[in-house]
C-alpha cells in the first residue's frame, strides 16, 4: 500500500502545556486506523493540527511527501483532508441538503453577478450538487435521502451524524477524520453507524479514515490498527487484540491491571 498521510515529531503547545508531544505516525492508503485515550490525551488536538486549526510547535506534517503543516485550513482541505467534529458543526435551520453542499466550497461558485447573468451555468451547478449529495444520501439510506429538502433540526441524531459524513465525503476526500462519531448516539445507533462507516469504507477503497473513539467495541469492530495516546505521546501501536492486552495499556487507559 502507498503511504498517504505522515507526521514527523509533531507537537502542539498551549502555553507550558504539551498536548502533542513529538508524535510522529504513517497512514497508508485505504487504511482504517483506531485512535485511543484518556480525556485530554491529545487526540482532537492531533486532528486540529492536522487540518490547520491549531499551530504547530515543531514538527511537520504531510500528504503524498508535500508540506501540509502551517497551511489555512481551506488550503489542506484542498489536498483531499476532511473531518467531522465531536460537537456538531452543523446548522440546524437549514436543509439537509445545504449542510451537505457545503462540503463542496473549492468547487461552488458563490459570486452573484456570475450566477445572476449565467442561469444555465448556475442551473446545471445545482443539479450537479443536487445529484452529489443524493448519492451519498442513498449510500446511508433511501428514507433519508427522500428528506433532502427538509430542515436539519427535524432529523434524528442518528441521522444528522450521517449529515456530517456525508458533508466531509462530498469533497471526495483521501483521508477522512472521525471524531468521536457515535457522540450523542444509543448503543443501537451506534452499531448501525458503523455499519455505515464500514460501508463508506468499502465505496472508498483508496480513502484513509482516521477515527477517535472511546467505544472499544466499536472499535475492535471498525480499526484494523489502533495507536493509543496518553500525554500527546504515543505509548502502543497494532491491531486492536495487540493494543488492548498490554499491560501499560489496560493499567492506563482501560483501567485494569
Amino acid at each position: 500500500m502507498n503511504q498517504l498521510f505522515s507526521a514527523r515529531d509533531v507537537s502542539v503547545r498551549f502555553g507550558g502545556v504539551h498536548a502533542v508531544d513529538n508524535l510522529s505516525l504513517d497512514i497508508v492508503e485505504g487504511s482504517i486506523t483506531g485512535l485511543i485515550g484518556p480525556n485530554g490525551s491529545g487526540k482532537t488536538t492531533f486532528f486540529n493540527a492536522i487540518t490547520g486549526l491549531c499551530k504547530l510547535a515543531g514538527g511537520r506534517i504531510a500528504i503524498d511527501g508535500q508540506e501540509i503543516g502551517g497551511l489555512q485550513p481551506r488550503e489542506i482541505y484542498g489536498f483531499g483532508v476532511t473531518r467531522t467534529f465531536q460537537r456538531s458543526r452543523l446548522c440546524l435551520s437549514l436543509s439537509v441538503f445545504d449542510n451537505i453542499v457545503i462540503g463542496r466550497q473549492n468547487a461552488l461558485d458563490l459570486g452573484l453577478i456570475g450566477n445572476l447573468l449565467r442561469r444555465r451555468r448556475f442551473n446545471e451547478a445545482v443539479r450537479e450538487n443536487h445529484e452529489r449529495v443524493h448519492a451519498l444520501l442513498m449510500a446511508f439510506s433511501e428514507p433519508l435521502a427522500r428528506r433532502i429538502f427538509d430542515p436539519l433540526h427535524s432529523l434524528s441524531m442518528i441521522d444528522r451524524r450521517r449529515i456530517e459524513v456525508c458533508r466531509a465525503l462530498i469533497a471526495e476526500p483521501r483521508l477522512l477524520l472521525l471524531d468521536e462519531p457515535s457522540a450523542g448516539m444509543t448503543p443501537d445507533e451506534t452499531r448501525e453507524f458503523m455499519d455505515d462507516i464500514l460501508n463508506v469504507r468499502k465505496n472508498n477503497p483508496r480513502m484513509s479514515i482516521v477515527i477517535i473513539e472511546h467505544e472499544m467495541d466499536l472499535m475492535q469492530r471498525v480499526a484494523e490498527r489502533c495507536v493509543v495516546l496518553n500525554y500527546g505521546r504515543m505509548v502502543a501501536d497494532g491491531t486492536f487484540e495487540t493494543v488492548v492486552a498490554d499491560p501499560w495499556v489496560q493499567e492506563a487507559y482501560l483501567g485494569t491491571s
